[in-house]
């Protein structure tokens, strides 16, 4: 997906300039990277609803500087603490052959006809995207994750994760750390374990009830004494 975003140049700076800016419907903004860094900004219900798409966080984006365009990736933007109000945003230009290090979203699918999920599990998302290391031309919107064959009381690790050609896996992630699971539901082990409970406590009660039983049987089995 192609997606492209329009910016001015931001001449004043300072608090008092990126106020007047926000009143006017602009978002402040820097662009890094590669050369020197220039201030711009931008409108903000066009930058907000763009914010609300998950392929604006993973993607190269088109940033079209007053008819000058660039590739780039979207690297922070602020929000208001209480409003819906995007304060700054920043951009970093990339380079064709040079590697980026980007969060790119998983998107699981097959949930539905999983084995775990059959014999009454629960999914559990242990990570939500993975961070890859590629070429831009390499970098995929999201990386899908194959739930078909996960069993109840199983886990695919990032190891198992088939990545598009062209992306490593970057950052902090180890082979062995898990991306979903399949566990029984809570309630389903606790009910088990009530249930252990119950039948713990009641086999004492069943003991004591048949051997108090057993004991008038036998005082009647036992013959008169002769006198």
């Amino acid at each position: 997906m192609k997606i492209e975003i329009s910016a001015t140049s931001r001449k004043a700076q300072g608090t008092g300039a990126s106020r007047r800016l926000r009143k006017a419907g602009r978002v402040p903004g820097i662009v890094y990277g590669s050369s020197e860094p220039i201030m711009i900004d931008l409108d903000h219900n066009n930058l907000y609803h763009a914010l609300r798409k998950e392929a604006f966080h993973a993607s190269i984006l088109t940033l079209d500087h007053e008819g000058k365009k660039e590739q780039v990736l979207l690297r922070d933007f602020q929000m208001h603490p209480f409003r819906q109000q995007v304060m700054h945003i920043d951009f970093e230009r990339v380079l064709a052959d040079k590697k980026i290090h980007m969060k790119v979203p998983l998107h699981f699918t097959n949930a539905d006809v999983a084995p775990g999920v059959k014999s009454g599990g629960v999914i559990s998302h242990v990570l939500s995207e993975l961070n890859i290391a590629c070429l831009p031309a390499a970098l995929p919107e999201f990386i899908e994750v194959d739930l078909a064959q996960l069993s109840l009381g199983h886990s695919i690790h990032v190891s198992d994760v088939k990545l598009p050609k062209g992306l490593e896996i970057a950052g902090h992630h180890h082979a062995a750390d898990a991306v979903v699971t399949v566990q029984v539901p809570r309630g389903a082990i606790e009910a088990a374990a009530e249930a252990t409970e119950a039948t713990a406590a009641a086999a004492p009660a069943a003991d004591a009830k048949a051997a108090g039983a057993a004991k008038p049987a036998a005082a009647a089995a036992k013959p008169a004494a002769k006198k």
